[in-house]
């Protein structure tokens, strides 16, 4: 009788009861320690408890000070090739009391907690396993954080696969059991609890502690990840019992609710129903793939065992009945490794060509046939063949595990604009797609409440049916509607004329945007050509200014050094006759002509770049009118087509009706034709009882007359649908239109997705001249550097003219005195004097030139400031957010040191014995988290409890006898 458990003297089947002095222990290890095993293969598993308030659900979770029995659902499976299918059993047992820390009387969340460690520790050391934890409860209908309390209303999402998780949760990384206990003790002092007339620490919410492991094979990469929710239900209440009152009676309000979405869920599931309404309570939601998903779950069912509760004992069982005939199927979480996805992707390459061979031989037998050829048998198609072929490639392909693995994003070189863009996108597509699955919920219940209309339609159709009695009345109202569907069926026709015409002018339209459509294309396609033209034109006018800078760069330093030897000629007063005066004014006139070309250059191209900027708008502006023109299109289209469609019903359902009459309006005066010809017969038989013959000639003639009739009527019938054939082969043809026009609109749909891309394309080639434009305008500085040095030069050469003139002048007042002979080296000074001054002269000119340059570079510094302003708000905005996440990652990381030093001798002394070679559970290093420790060292925990100085991060291994770094 282990499995049986009895409530008025009705039995109640589960896998095993136990008694009131079976312990907490035992009942773990038959029930929840074979799901450890579980999780850290790749599996998900789940454990919850349910029950009436006050009937030990925390004190199966967790342990409190209670004294109650309950009822344990527990989950075993059945493997079937890949696929696992699971049952779910009830054991129940008396609690006794305890504490969360205490080892006899702690419960099943810190007894699975210490097993998975444990079980990690005796684990391969060649695999390495990250482990989270994240501690949250549903109250009042609102998901609150209770690791950080200030996140009160958290919404559910789903992820790629469609699993649904609590978005924004805190997440903590743990490595020894110690750290995931002082987690739930964390988390336990936020929970909400209450007293009631039942329960002194009752809880008003449900909490669910979630663990994700992760694990990695070093050696063959291979990855799996399992989670665990351990779920602490509130209990459902009676005000009556409990006595709630104010906010407890809202509580109490919100638990109930919940609790029986739950129990909606569990009746849908265990009728296999069409619809099952997860998406009634957030709890539901969160615990959706846990009912009837990719889990491996275990239900408590706790129950009072006084009589005074026996009316909610007796429905929690019932819950625990219709649970129990619920069936899982869960497969393992494994991301694919290179390899296998290169294996995978060749098997399906293979599937593809043979489906390919297989379409190619449909379409060439339906061609012989549409040809009129007559195709053997031997040479058709051999469907059970081809079904023979895809299955072995379809086995081929099942070895590898269909759980596609997560997909990881290749990083690019995003800005910070565009990479907050992707995420509002991401986020607006979780909205809607959470937004579609409560329009599906509505329309299934919006079907089934039509369902249930339709079947009351039909039993009233009937019952009316039934409810004839007159045939002559029935006759003369059935001849009345028959004229009165003639006349809508008129109507109908009439409009559906009005209809065609509507449509052909609608056609022209489209065809006519069409056209236009194609022009504004080509024109697009003219314009991308003149900006590829442009670009490449600017691309050399770019090397040519580079070259012609480096070159004035040259002369330049060649004319300075020039003048600096001519300064210590006349300062040594060596003054001799120059040579090669010409080149050197070649050079002169070289250069000017050279800055004068640059400019020019540079004016042209930011003439051109104003230009493109000009067309790039226009084009922008043409583009968004094409859009807005097509959408109008569309939307016309969109009510033509259903207007068609509605018309169409119509014209349908009163063709159907008008037959419906026809035919009954034809036997019925069948009918009384030929009573009527009866009477007649009779009575000419009573008149003229001696004259038979006269009376055959009679009935003979009212016999024709009744044929006449009948082929009047036939004839009538036969036009009337001959008129019905013809107006629905119009309905077919307006369809076909229809169609046609639906293909060409998606025919434009797709060219206009390609001038949507041209036009990014174009947006990319601008954003390129501008950058281009940013470096002209360094190019622009650097001249205006340049500059300066020749300006300082000049003002150099200046000085050193007004020395020579000074010295000069002595020297001629002294010459005076002098003899003829000198004659000759006083003209060889005038001469260079005047070849310095004529070389003053030149770079005189070319100062003005180089400072008239300088005022059009001084019109553009604005824009530049500006920009460059705008930059500047722009960093000192990502600073502070850069510096508050390092604000927040210090506090997190002194929490977490502090956490560590209180646990490090602890796990040092429990943990050296039994760490040998074995697993793995490396801590992941996050960004601005450094060990309060050692600034410089940080310290590492190994898993025997030594410690070291080691800058690089060091994983925790589960057993202990080496130390290696992650």
């Amino acid at each position: 009788e282990e499995n049986k458990g009895f409530l008025d003297s009705k039995p109640y089947i589960f896998d095993r009861v136990f008694q009131s002095n079976t312990s907490q222990e035992q009942v773990y290890n038959d029930c929840a320690k074979k799901i450890v095993k579980d999780v850290l293969e790749g599996y998900n598993g789940t454990i919850f408890a349910y029950g009436q308030t006050s009937s030990g659900k925390t004190h199966t979770m967790e342990v409190r000070n209670l004294k109650i029995i309950f009822l344990l659902m527990s989950l075993s499976s059945l493997f079937i090739t890949v696929v696992l299918s699971f049952m779910f059993h009830f054991i129940v047992f008396f609690s006794n009391k305890g504490k969360l820390h205490d080892p006899d009387g702690m419960g099943i969340i810190p007894r699975i907690v210490q097993d998975i460690f444990n079980y990690i520790y005796s684990m391969d050391e060649n695999l390495e396993f990250h482990i989270k934890v994240s501690y949250f409860e549903i109250y009042l209908d609102k998901i609150r954080d209770l690791l950080d309390v200030s996140k009160t209303n958290l919404s559910v999402h789903e992820d790629k696969n469609r699993v649904p998780y609590v978005k924004g949760c805190t997440e903590r990384f743990v490595c020894s059991p110690e750290e995931v206990m002082d987690t739930i003790d964390e988390g336990k002092s936020n929970r909400h609890v209450a007293v009631t007339n039942m329960n002194e620490h009752s809880s008003r919410s449900h909490s669910i502690f979630l663990i994700n492991v992760k694990q990695e094979n070093t050696q063959t990469e291979q990855k799996l990840s399992g989670k665990l929710y351990l779920v602490d239900l509130a209990g459902s209440e009676k005000v009556s019992k409990t006595g709630a009152e104010g906010a407890v009676l809202d509580e109490a309000k919100n638990i109930n609710k919940s609790l029986s979405a739950l129990g909606n869920v569990i009746s849908a599931l265990a009728e296999s129903s069409t619809y099952v309404p997860y998406r009634d309570s957030k709890m539901t939601r969160i615990l959706q793939d846990s009912l009837g998903g990719n889990c491996r779950t275990t239900i408590v069912i706790c129950c009072s065992p006084s009589s005074y509760n026996e009316s909610e004992t007796k429905s929690t069982l019932l819950f625990g009945q219709r649970a129990k005939t619920i069936k899982n199927t869960v497969c393992v979480n494994v991301e694919l490794t290179a390899e296998q996805w290169k294996k995978k992707y060749e098997k399906e390459k293979e599937k593809n060509k043979t489906l390919r061979n297989t379409i190619q031989w449909l379409e060439n037998e339906l061609n012989r046939w549409r040809n009129g050829e007559t195709v053997p048998v031997d040479e058709q198609f051999d469907k059970e063949k081809a079904n023979l072929e895809a299955f072995a490639v379809d086995k081929d392909i099942t070895v590898i595990n269909d759980k596609p693995a997560t997909t990881i994003g290749v990083t690019g070189n995003f800005t910070d604009a565009e990479r907050r863009k992707c995420e509002e996108e991401i986020a607006k597509l979780y909205k809607q797609l959470d937004d579609k699955d409560e329009e599906i919920n509505q329309q299934s219940q919006l079907v089934e409440k039509l369902k249930t209309q339709m079947l009351d339609q039909e039993e009233l159709l009937a019952s009316t049916r039934r409810d004839q009695d007159n045939l002559q009345a029935e006759l003369n109202r059935l001849q009345a509607e028959n004229d009165a569907s003639k006349e809508e069926v008129k109507e109908v026709l009439q409009a559906l004329e009005e209809l065609a015409v509507n449509y052909d002018q609608k056609s022209q339209e489209v065809e006519d945007k069409a056209k236009e459509y194609e022009l504004l294309s080509d024109e697009l396609n003219q314009k991308s050509v003149t900006l590829a033209s442009i670009d490449a034109e600017l691309q050399k006018l770019k090397e040519m200014t580079n070259h012609q800078k480096k070159r004035a760069t040259e002369m330049m330093a060649s004319l300075l050094k020039d003048l600096a030897e001519i300064g210590i000629a006349v300062g040594n007063n060596d003054v001799k006759q120059p040579e090669g005066t010409g080149m050197i004014d070649e050079e002169f006139t070289v250069a000017r002509l050279y800055i004068s070309k640059m400019k020019s250059e540079v004016k042209t191209m930011v003439k051109r770049c104003k230009q493109l900027e000009g067309t790039q708008a226009e084009s922008n502006k043409k583009m968004e009118e094409n859009e807005k023109e097509l959408a109008a299109c569309q939307l016309r289209i969109s009510q033509h087509e259903a207007k068609i469609k509605s018309l169409t019903e119509y014209l349908q359902n009163v063709e159907q009706k008008k037959r419906q009459l026809e035919e009954s309006v034809d036997s019925l005066n069948e009918e009384l034709v030929q009573l009527r010809a009866q009477e007649k017969v009779h009575e000419m038989e009573k008149e003229h009882l001696n004259k038979v013959q006269t009376a055959n000639e009679v009935k003979q003639a009212v016999e024709q007359q009744i044929q006449s009739h009948r082929e009047t009527h036939q004839k009538q019938i036969s036009s009337l649908r001959d008129e019905v054939d013809a107006k629905e082969k119009l309905i077919t043809e307006l369809q076909d239109q229809n169609q046609k026009m639906m293909l060409e609109q998606e025919r434009l749909r797709v060219e206009h997705e390609k001038l949507k891309a041209t036009d990014q394309e174009k947006s990319r080639k601008l954003h390129e001249l501008t950058v281009m434009q940013d470096r002209r305008e360094q190019a622009r500085q650097d001249l205006k550097g340049l500059e300066e040095t020749v300006a300082k030069e000049l003002q150099t050469l200046h000085n050193l003219r007004k020395l020579f003139v000074q010295d000069l002048a002595t020297r001629v007042k002294k010459s005076a005195e002098i003899d003829s002979d000198d004659t000759g080296g006083s003209a060889a000074q005038k001469q260079k004097i005047s070849f310095l001054e004529n070389n003053l002269e030149q770079l005189t000119k070319v100062h003005k030139q180089l400072v008239r340059d300088n005022a059009d570079l001084r019109c553009e510094l604005p824009k530049l400031e500006k920009r460059l302003r705008a930059t500047a708000e722009r960093v000192k905005a990502l600073e502070s957010a850069l510096k508050e996440a390092k604000e927040n990652a210090s506090r997190d990381r002194k929490r977490y040191q502090q956490e560590v030093d209180r646990i490090k001798e602890a796990v040092r002394s429990k943990n050296m014995a039994r760490r040998g070679h074995s697993a793995q559970i490396a801590k992941p290093i996050r960004p601005g988290q450094h060990p309060a420790a050692s600034p410089t060292h940080p310290s590492a925990i190994r898993g025997g409890g030594a410690f070291t100085q080691n800058s690089q991060p060091v994983a925790l291994r589960g057993g202990g006898g080496r130390q290696d770094k992650v």
